[in-house]
Formats: C-alpha cells, structure tokens, sequence
C-alpha cells in the first residue's frame, strides 16, 4: 500500500468547492442508485440496468455487502465509488470509479483502502480486481497501490445477456 493514503485525512481539493469542503466516504445506500448509475456512465462504464446493475439486483448486493459498497461523496454528490465484495477467500475490488473532474485527488485510493480494511476485519487476506486488457489507467492505479498485475485469461459464462 502507499504510505501516502490516509483515511483520517480528508480530500479538500475537489473542483467547485471551497477548501472547508471535505471528500467523505460512506457506505452506499439504496437513495444512491441513480447517482451511481450516472456516475458509472461518466466514467465510461456500461451498466446493465436490466440486470445485475438494475435497481432490485443493487439492493440485494447491498444487502449483503453494506459495509464495503462505499461512495466518495463531495457535500451531497457521488464523486466515486467501490463495491467490494468477496468469495470468502479473496475480496473482490469492483466498479472503482471516480468522476473525471475530481480524478488525481487519492479518492481511488482512500476508496480501495477503505474496502481493503472493511475486508480484512472479515478475515481476508488477498484482494483481487478484473481489469480491462486496454485500460491502462486502471492498471497503473492498482500497481501504485501494491497489486501484482498478473496476465490471465478470463472465463465466463452468463445465463442471460442482461447479467
């Protein structure tokens, strides 16, 4: 991890807001689900909101992952996101996002961090992220943050093309 990140100490450098304005992250709540669905579209993500990113499939993932599905929020304004989860023997870092504008300011980082801890007070020990073979920013994020990037293939298998 960078020794850089510090969760006690608040991003105050977001765009359109005075310094006094801090980042706080939160764990995320039902109330959240359109503007997370807007902000996975600014950042270029392609929700299925037919499907496993439809409102009733989100509630559900809340419901079992409440503590490590959290948002980076600037006053009352999602700015960034992580939805962590796990399989009992890794944690999964999932949809990390960050609004364009408030990119460059830790907040990925105090996000992976914070899921990383709520993790590991559930016992896990590695943590994993799938990233997409031509984002390259994703990848040099996560190897700034101590992952070892590893090439692997990826196999899948869906029931419907909505999941």
């Amino acid at each position: 991890m960078s020794a850089t990140i510090s969760r006690d100490r608040p991003d105050t450098s977001s765009p359109g807001r005075s310094r006094s304005m801090a980042i706080r992250i939160r764990p995320l709540r039902r109330s959240d689900y359109d503007a997370m669905i807007a902000l996975f579209r600014v950042c270029g993500l392609s929700p299925k909101t037919n499907g496993r990113d439809s409102l009733r499939s989100f509630a559900q993932q809340l419901r079992r992952n409440a503590d490590s599905y959290l948002g980076a929020f600037d006053g009352g304004r999602l700015v960034g996101t992580v939805l962590g989860t796990h399989d009992t023997r890794k944690g999964w870092i999932n949809r990390l996002a960050v609004d364009p504008g408030y990119r460059r300011r830790a907040i990925a980082a105090r996000l992976v961090l914070r899921c990383e801890l709520v993790l590991r007070k559930k016992g896990l020990e590695m943590f994993a992220a799938l990233i997409e073979p031509e984002n390259q920013a994703s990848e040099a994020f996560f190897e700034s943050q101590g992952y070892d990037i590893l090439p692997i293939i990826y196999a899948r298998k869906k029931r419907r093309e909505s999941v």
